[in-house]
């Protein structure tokens, strides 16, 4: 399939972005009005864009179905303030219901079951059921376009951050284990960050690692590796030399069993370096994947 946006219509490109661009963080995003009116309400056109200054930017886009605007966009042009509430698991049902188009006058506290608490440093409230709340003041509000559909970017620098302690380890660090994110996907779909579904990636350090071009040809053509298992054997500052110390049974028992057939130890040298990869065991594998060059 191939698209060509300009022959969309803005409920089509909205339906394809949003199933291929995700899974998206949710901004829930309380605001409130000259008046005093409090508006609390989720938004997934949403990350963070600088650390230093810390700027986050979320898109309170105009409605496509008939372009008019939402509360919280009209909010923040009154009282350039926000606080951005974290979403986990156990209040999403609390956090959608909170998207219902009430009317200006309606909480929407009250109406998804929320505990306002006042802010240190700005005007509309932290919700107390969420566990990490960034307060924020808006830098500026940059419209994309003034059709329906059109994102309306809100432009926030984080002045502070309340984080409840059960989401932090022994040495007062973030665990990331324990902060159940919820993200959001296309149509009613969501996802769950729990510790099932987390894994670790290796950073590259300062120096380059040598590049699945640098991998030997018959690593590199295997059969049986996958790009991220060469991904991971890449990564290194130099291919490894033997390691005549490293001691290995199930190493052992190929070599045994393969050595008269040379393309069958080749793929059990392979299904085994990938087992180890698997395991986050680099250095092993790269050990095992020598002993069949």
């Amino acid at each position: 399939m191939i698209l060509k946006l300009k022959d969309l219509k803005p409920a089509e490109k909205q339906y394809y972005l949003q199933h291929i661009i995700a899974p998206r963080p949710i901004c829930f995003a309380s605001t409130i009005d000259k008046a005093g009116n409090v508006n609390l309400s989720p938004f997934s056109f949403f990350n963070i864009f600088s650390s230093n200054p810390p700027v986050l930017i979320f898109s309170p886009a105009r409605r496509g179905r008939d372009n008019t605007t939402k509360h919280t966009l009209e909010n923040v042009l009154e009282v350039p303030e926000v606080v951005i509430n974290m979403v986990t698991f156990d209040m999403v049902q609390q956090m959608s219901l909170s998207s219902c188009e009430f009317p200006k006058d309606v909480n929407e506290f009250t109406k998804a079951g929320f505990t306002e608490v006042p802010a240190t440093m700005v005007k509309p409230p932290l919700v107390k059921e969420s566990k990490a709340q960034l307060e924020c003041k808006v830098l500026e509000v940059k419209s994309l376009g003034e059709e329906g559909g059109a994102g309306q970017l809100v432009i926030c620098e984080v002045l502070m951050i309340h984080i409840d302690d059960s989401l932090l380890d022994a040495n007062k660090k973030l665990d990331q284990r324990k902060i159940n994110h919820v993200a959001r996907l296309g149509g009613n779909w969501y996802a769950s960050i729990n510790e099932s579904n987390l894994f670790e990636v290796e950073k590259p350090n300062t120096q380059l690692g040598i590049g699945i071009d640098q991998l030997p040809q018959a690593i590199r053509m295997s059969s049986i590796l996958t790009g991220n298992d060469l991904g991971q054997l890449a990564n290194v500052q130099e291919i490894p030399f033997v390691d005549a110390s490293f001691v290995d049974t199930h190493l052992k028992q190929i070599i045994q069993y393969y050595s008269i057939n040379p393309e069958e130890m080749e793929k059990e040298l392979h299904s085994y370096a990938q087992k180890l990869l698997n395991q986050g065991n680099v250095i092993a594998a790269w050990q095992v994947l020598l002993a069949g060059l």
